[in-house]
């Protein structure tokens, strides 16, 4: 091909790409107004396992998170409203998209990631009908509602364990803790997060959807905490 017909060629597919990308963006606006904030029925504290994160995206992961000596173990990934069939996401919202840095560094105990928290906000923080302030300051408090088994606590050697040892461990620790209220999910064999179900008030309680996507292997390596 001539260097002439490439520039044909590219010209022609500028306004397709250019198109497409409208049409996206076009999309996921429309499926912004069609989410009505509030309209769900409780929540989802998901916590993820940072070792786990930080192998499994290797160059990619956040250095917020991964490249820091300090050993994060559990981080709090969102608190996510849910429904009894499905999850609202990308809802529209008078708040803006962004997360002020104050909000962001009260946050960076519980998430060290800023990209993290900004996301979170935008895609399920804005689906609650509360402001940003609110929908963190809840998001503290589901976390300091569920208790982590001290043996999470300074993991400094690999670990392989049953998906449902690792719940156990939970409801030991967190007596009024379900048996359906907690998934555990995984991928690349590791465990990847631990997800529990709350109410608005934040209790536990039952959630047969999120209880179903349990990891399915018999055992899931926890990679040590990083940073030692």
């Amino acid at each position: 091909m001539s260097l002439s017909s490439f520039r044909r060629g590219t010209a022609l597919l500028r306004p397709l790409l250019l198109a497409s990308a409208l049409a996206a963006v076009a999309g996921i606006a429309e499926a912004r107004k069609a989410e009505q904030p509030g309209n769900f029925d409780f929540y989802v504290l998901a916590l993820s396992w940072s070792p786990s994160y930080c192998i499994s995206e290797g160059e990619r992961a956040n250095r917020q998170q991964c490249g820091t000596s300090r050993p994060y173990s559990f981080i709090v990934h969102g608190l996510w409203p849910q429904r009894e069939s499905g999850y609202p996401t990308y809802c529209a919202s008078r708040e803006p998209d962004r997360v002020p840095n104050r909000l962001v560094d009260d946050l960076r105990d519980l998430m060290p990631s800023a990209g993290l928290i900004g996301h979170q906000w935008r895609k399920h923080g804005s689906c609650t009908g509360a402001s940003q302030e609110e929908y963190f300051r809840l998001l503290r408090k589901a976390r300091e509602r569920v208790k982590v088994p001290e043996v999470f606590d300074n993991v400094e050697k690999p670990i392989m364990a049953t998906p449902e040892s690792i719940e156990e461990a939970f409801r030991k620790a967190n007596p009024q803790l379900p048996g359906d209220a907690i998934a555990v999910t995984c991928g690349k064999r590791m465990m990847r997060e631990v997800r529990i179900c709350l109410s608005e008030e934040l209790d536990f309680r039952s959630c047969r959807e999120v209880d179903r996507k349990d990891c399915r292997l018999d055992k899931v390596l926890l990679p040590p905490t990083r940073g030692r």
